[in-house]
């Protein structure tokens, strides 16, 4: 499984970005595939995170800002960020494992595969 995303840049805030993770060598049905962040001396936080049947959640800071969204024909998972705030500066990763249902908490160790990350500036 080979995850690789694009999309990241500098904004202002209140402006938009979006992101777009390809998924090469995954063809299973049921996963959990997610949008993490890493800010610089913070730990990884998931952001948002949608499984195999559309389910999807999202952190609370992002929640009426941020939509998670899949194309499963291409393949490619979207990450839809307006109303950005310079708090939502970040590298930005894409990660993916198999899961009936994406797990209630998620965290870093829940996911064995990742992007390389793509990073996200805003400023105020």
């Amino acid at each position: 499984v080979h995850l690789v995303e694009s999309g990241g840049g500098a904004v202002q805030a209140g402006g938009s970005l979006r992101l777009s993770c390809a998924a090469f060598g995954y063809a299973y049905s049921s996963y959990c595939m997610g949008w993490f962040r890493q800010a610089p001396g913070k730990e990884r936080e998931v952001v948002a995170a949608i499984d195999s049947d559309g389910s999807t959640s999202y952190v609370d800071s992002v929640k009426g800002r941020f939509t998670i969204s899949q194309d499963n024909a291409k393949n490619t998972l979207d990450l839809q960020m307006n109303s950005l705030k310079p708090e939502d500066t970040a590298m930005y990763y894409c990660a993916a494992d198999f899961y009936l249902k994406c797990p209630g908490v998620m965290v870093e160790a829940d996911f064995a595969y990742w992007g390389q990350g793509t990073q996200v500036t805003v400023s105020s």
